[in-house]
């Protein structure tokens, strides 16, 4: 491959680049779209958003390593979210690469692509009422649903993988040494790719670490709920998230290359933060739970990255998801405990 002049693309040395595939009107900014050169060609980690622009921008960084987006041998994919897996279909039709993907967030996109547009907007009424949100947020989903409309959001049409991902197994890349670590919480089949070989800098560790969304230097990821809507499973995602944090820590990789910001090293302390912050949010919610509260009362209570007030429609939902993720982790741990019903409200115990 050539020497990279593009400002987009990041050689990280030993066969591994990054690429800015930007996100349409979103904070985030851009993917880090990773590329690894193996024997059989190149194969990316991630693929970026699927729109125009982003795509351009996949192109024009493949051509700045000195390939193409009809040079890719495979996909990996580290979890189902449309900025991670949007462009995987377009890389595919263009080169015939294989997509792989955990079963767990490959039963999601399944789900995804074949449930009617009612069933998801009768989900997403059910979930929300039992929340505790008003009747003005429930409206629009009622009258979409009432009108047949179908749901305008990002991934309904995903990509279906080729392969499996097995966790604790290396990735069939010839000539690289790619251990698939299962890390749920942000998705139920999020994963993170160790790449067990030296640091081409020689940098104290054991390989380097693609962690996805799970593992960032300057933000924490969201930990929602993306439950089957036939199961009635009661899931903890973020103990999910918290346990599987601390099996990254212990990895001890001499760096760490995340789908967002910017590389860095020390992942140890940055888990040791996230663990730290993620504590003193559950205490601070159990101070807010001295009353009853629903799960859509606590998240218009807790500290986001605005007030409630600025925070649109649609990222209230994701907001409510978290606020629920959280209460659940507190009435796993006997911290908290669930009040009456229609709606359902948690105190503190």
């Amino acid at each position: 491959m050539t020497q990279v002049t593009d400002p987009q693309v990041t050689d990280h040395g030993g066969g591994v680049w990054s690429i800015k595939v930007p996100i349409p009107d979103n904070p985030l900014g851009f993917t880090l779209v990773h590329l690894l050169d193996t024997d059989a060609g190149p194969v990316l980690i991630d693929t970026g958003w699927d729109d125009p622009t982003s795509w351009d921008a996949l192109a024009a960084g493949l051509t700045a390593c000195g390939t193409s987006a009809d040079a890719v041998h495979g996909v990996v994919i580290t979890h189902h979210h449309p900025d991670h897996h949007g462009l995987s279909a377009k890389v595919r039709e263009a080169s015939g690469a294989w997509i792989a993907m955990h079963e767990a967030d490959a039963s999601v996109v399944r789900r995804t692509r074949t449930g009617p547009p009612a069933r998801w907007f009768d989900y997403m009424v059910e979930k929300l009422t039992a929340a505790g949100a008003p009747a003005d947020h429930l409206a629009p989903l009622v009258a979409a649903r009432d009108a047949g409309r179908a749901p305008r959001l990002p991934g309904l049409a995903a990509a279906l993988p080729d392969r499996g991902i097995t966790p604790g197994e290396l990735l069939e890349l010839p000539g690289r040494r790619l251990r698939a670590i299962w890390t749920p919480g942000h998705t139920p089949g999020h994963v993170c790719l160790h790449l067990e070989e030296e640091h081409p800098a020689r940098l104290p560790g054991h390989g380097r670490l693609f962690s996805g969304d799970h593992l960032l230097p300057g933000i924490t990821p969201h930990i929602g709920l993306y439950e089957d809507p036939d199961d009635e499973t009661v899931t903890d995602p973020l103990g999910d998230y918290l346990d599987s944090l601390e099996r990254i820590g212990r990895l001890g990789a001499a760096e760490v290359l995340p789908a967002h910001q910017y590389a860095f090293t020390d992942a140890p302390a940055r888990v040791r933060e996230i663990l730290a912050h993620h504590e003193e949010r559950l205490t601070d919610l159990l101070d807010l739970l001295a009353e009853p509260l629903t799960p859509w009362q606590l998240a218009e209570q807790m500290e986001w990255n605005r007030p409630w007030a600025e925070i649109r429609y649609g990222s209230r939902n994701i907001a409510v998801s978290e606020a629920e993720a959280h209460v659940r982790r507190l009435v796993k741990l006997g911290r908290a405990e669930a009040v009456g019903h229609d709606p359902v409200r948690y105190r503190a115990v």
